[in-house]
């Protein structure tokens, strides 16, 4: 069998570089995207060093000429792509409590060039690659706060959470996972979102209860479903039921 090739947005530290480590632990080759040329090169020789078959790819899903010269550098070396994992994301808030009321504009943009339109960008890029995959999977890691039903439920673990900008980010993401799943239904591509839980990473001070190991199983789980598996899903750690992994709703 030919060997799967993985590409990894953010795959330079937390989440991405556990998924990247347990992908190429399963024999695939891994393909680093970071923005930061040092960084990526350092995760690519670390992911080496442990035995992974890395390879550090440049990428920055907020700059269209950056993902048109990685899925061009992907088509050259590879010609196709068998999984793809929308990691890259940024978490920003305005005002001391984050409130509604106390969000700009600006913040907004922000992360949504991230968390958005950086994931349209790259998977948009990259689906004719995907498509030449037997059966590739797309992985677009969102957020428990990007579930309507889970921050509106008064006896949630959320309920006191109000910011705007990166919730409703990843319930963007949630509904282009939706979206594209309903596109590529009569394909052999599988998409879903990934609820990796509160894990201690960069983008909450490492405050996170859960290790960036324990986010990755998460895509890594979505990354290489069967044939049979589902798509369309919002899938993951389920705080309010107690832990363990299932289906999140939307």
């Amino acid at each position: 069998m030919t060997n799967r090739i993985a590409l990894i947005t953010g795959a330079n530290k937390g989440i991405g570089f556990a998924t990247a480590r347990q992908l190429g632990a399963l024999g695939m080759t891994v393909l680093v995207g970071a923005r930061d040329a040092e960084r990526g090169r350092a995760a690519e020789r670390e992911l080496r060093d442990g035995g992974t078959d890395a390879r550090f790819v440049p990428i920055d899903v907020t700059d269209a000429e950056s993902v048109t010269a990685a899925a061009e550098q992907l088509q050259a070396e590879h010609g196709r792509l068998d999984v793809l994992v929308n990691n890259a994301g940024i978490a920003l808030a305005d005002g001391a409590l984050g409130l509604p009321s106390e969000t700009t504009v600006a913040t907004l943009r922000h992360v949504y060039e991230t968390n958005v339109f950086g994931v349209v960008t790259v998977t948009n890029a990259l689906l004719p690659l995907l498509r030449r995959a037997p059966a590739a999977r797309i992985v677009n890691v969102s957020s428990e706060v990007g579930s309507i039903a889970v921050m509106t439920d008064p006896a949630g673990a959320l309920f006191a959470l109000t910011s705007v900008p990166y919730p409703s980010s990843k319930a963007a993401l949630n509904m282009l996972t939706a979206m594209y799943a309903k596109e590529l239904r009569d394909t052999p591509i599988k998409v879903n979102a990934a609820n990796p839980g509160y894990c201690s990473t960069d983008l909450n001070s490492n405050s996170g209860f859960r290790t960036p190991e324990q986010g990755a199983e998460v895509s890594v789980h979505l990354a290489t479903l069967p044939a049979d598996g589902p798509s369309g899903l919002h899938w993951g750690f389920q705080m309010d039921a107690g832990g363990g992994y299932g289906v999140l709703p939307w």
